[in-house]
């Protein structure tokens, strides 16, 4: 069995070299164009030649001509180079992150909005990127993360990286405090966490984030405020219905609150409370669009939040964000 001469790389190259004296049918000037010598051009076509078995120039007369076999050659070579350069393309993509399917989880409380210009915003840095977008909570996403049945998540921190685990840009979502607007705490301007003893915490379930689910209710500790009762809201429309009927407060960005004009929303006074959230991927192998979903998802999170609603169009809500009288 013959040994082929030449590694799938070589022939490639030496397809090139082969196109351009087919062209030139001069091997001097065909040298010249290629930027090398000529007896390693000749040496390159006599190698091509010995790997096919057949001869592809006739160097018989004073001027080169091509054989049979060198015709046929010439159409087969041209389609063969492009389709490796195609291959090249789609690999230089799918490195790039522009190509494949990425696993990718957000938590259960991300507006509709927001989601629509996470994904129109990966659609725009990487077109053929197809996102198989999973609703679930950081203690799932980071859970499925580990076990690699997922890519990147949207997770809300602390998270401890010690895990193999990288994070991406972190964005700071301040919260304020939610309450009906009929409560008399809603006449106040802002709050002290003090303020709100007495008062049930409706809250996301431990188990959703339990770091980030402790640091809250430590804050209410050290603020002077512990909850009578704790009530858990897996949806933001639940939550909504306990403040509204349940006595309950609850610590949500000022967004939540637009969604129902009957709730007030009033912001903590002295140190901010703020919800950090950013994209978290394995650190060992990560899939190549991890980066760009990080990037994308913190920009999405830190700008303004995008309306459904032309901008002209009246805000339902705005009796909410009528200022209360200043705080006695």
């Amino acid at each position: 069995m013959r040994t082929p001469i030449l590694g799938r790389m070589d022939l490639a190259r030496h397809l090139r070299q082969f196109l351009v004296v087919a062209e030139e049918l001069h091997f001097g000037r065909a040298a010249e164009r290629l930027g090398i010598a000529q007896p390693p051009l000749s040496q390159t076509i006599q190698r091509l030649e010995r790997e096919l078995g057949v001869a592809l120039f006739d160097r018989s007369r004073r001027q080169v001509t091509l054989t049979v076999a060198g015709r046929l050659l010439t159409a087969e070579a041209a389609a063969l180079l492009a389709a490796e350069e195609r291959v090249r393309v789609v690999m230089r993509k799918v490195r790039d992150g522009q190509l494949g399917t990425l696993r990718a989880g957000v938590p259960p409380e991300l507006l509709a909005v927001t989601l629509q210009a996470l994904l129109a915003g990966l659609a725009d840095r990487a077109p053929g990127l197809d996102v198989d977008l999973h609703e679930l909570t950081s203690a799932e996403q980071l859970r499925l993360l580990a076990e690699a049945r997922l890519d990147v998540g949207l997770v809300h921190h602390p998270v401890d990286l010690s895990d193999g685990l990288r994070a991406g840009p972190v964005v700071g979502v301040r919260l304020g405090v939610m309450l009906p607007r009929t409560a008399a705490l809603a006449q106040l301007r802002e709050l002290d966490l003090a303020d709100l003893t007495g008062h049930d915490l409706a809250i996301f379930p431990r188990a959703t984030a339990p770091a980030w689910y402790d640091e809250i209710l430590d804050r209410c500790r050290q603020g002077g405020f512990t909850p009578r009762r704790v009530r858990h809201a897996h949806n933001p429309d639940f939550l909504l219905g306990l403040v509204l009927g349940r006595q309950c407060v609850a610590f949500e960005p000022e967004t939540t609150a637009r969604r129902e004009p009957r709730v007030a929303w009033r912001p903590l006074a002295g140190p901010a409370l703020d919800r950090r959230t950013s994209a978290i991927w394995p650190d060992r192998a990560p899939h190549p669009a991890v980066e760009t979903f990080g990037t994308v998802a913190a920009s999405i999170l830190a700008g303004p939040t995008p309306s459904p609603r032309p901008a002209t169009a009246p805000q339902p809500w705005s009796v909410v964000y009528d200022p209360p009288p200043p705080r006695r």
